[in-house]
């Protein structure tokens, strides 16, 4: 897992450097807001928003165009307009100086789980095929017995979850935490209202399923009645 740091103290960035190397990470230190736009991408990358050649504002925002990386703000600026302003701009959290080393690896473990699912798309890979419907993970392309199915960004990070799951059940709070980031009741109604448009999109050729109470399964190809199978005596099993 990689992270940069974008920190133009060098007695700063030697401490995250340290500790974040001791927790696993591959771990790499820019300067300059120049540098960070033309970095490699990484999983995390935790911006200060003071650099000095330029507004760590601007750096984040121009970082939204890597969905699969996860971006935290890491600041002396701890008033509340200052933390709207970062999140705002793209940023998916947002860290106040200074900050023990449990909560900054607590804040790296949830935005790395937002961010699971882009990630995921961000690997091309072979296109995934269930029954009549082919996924293509990179481009985003979706087909049901060949016609293309027009899918949004939420819907589609939704179906590639289940897809990649699939025949097993995902539970509701898994999909809220993987896509939404959040298990509150607005978001669970949102997950309905997304379930209900794949379905119509989708339609009856790649069921998706629903446990009441736990959560979806997809399900490729239609629901079928199995015909009867031979009794005992050779003829078919009542089916009444």
């Amino acid at each position: 897992m990689r992270i940069t740091i974008i920190e133009d103290d060098d007695r700063v960035a030697r401490g995250l450097v340290t500790v974040l190397a001791q927790a696993g990470f591959e771990v790499h230190r820019l300067a300059t807001a120049a540098e960070a736009v033309r970095a490699a991408p990484s999983d995390v990358v935790l911006v200060d928003l003071g650099l000095p050649d330029g507004d760590g504002l601007d750096v984040i925002r121009k970082l939204r165009d890597r969905p699969e990386t996860a971006v935290i703000a890491v600041t002396a600026r701890s008033e509340e307009h200052e933390r709207v302003r970062g999140l705002r701009a793209g940023a998916d959290d947002y860290i106040v100086k200074p900050f023990g080393v449990p909560e900054l690896l607590a804040r790296i473990d949830a935005v790395l789980r937002r961010t699971r699912v882009a990630r995921a798309m961000s690997e091309p890979g072979e296109p995934l095929t269930l029954g009549p419907m082919r996924i293509g993970v990179g481009t985003r392309e979706v087909t049901v017995e060949g016609a293309p199915v027009t899918l949004t960004r939420k819907e589609f990070e939704l179906l590639l979850l289940l897809a990649r799951r699939a025949p097993n059940v995902v539970s509701r709070d898994v999909i809220l935490d993987q896509i939404w980031g959040a298990t509150w009741e607005s978001s669970s109604r949102t997950l309905d209202t997304h379930i209900a448009a794949l379905r119509h999109k989708l339609g009856p050729s790649v069921p998706i399923r629903t446990l009441h109470g736990v959560g979806y399964r997809l399900q490729a190809g239609p629901l079928t009645k199995p015909a009867p199978g031979p009794g005992p005596t050779g003829r078919p099993e009542p089916t009444g």
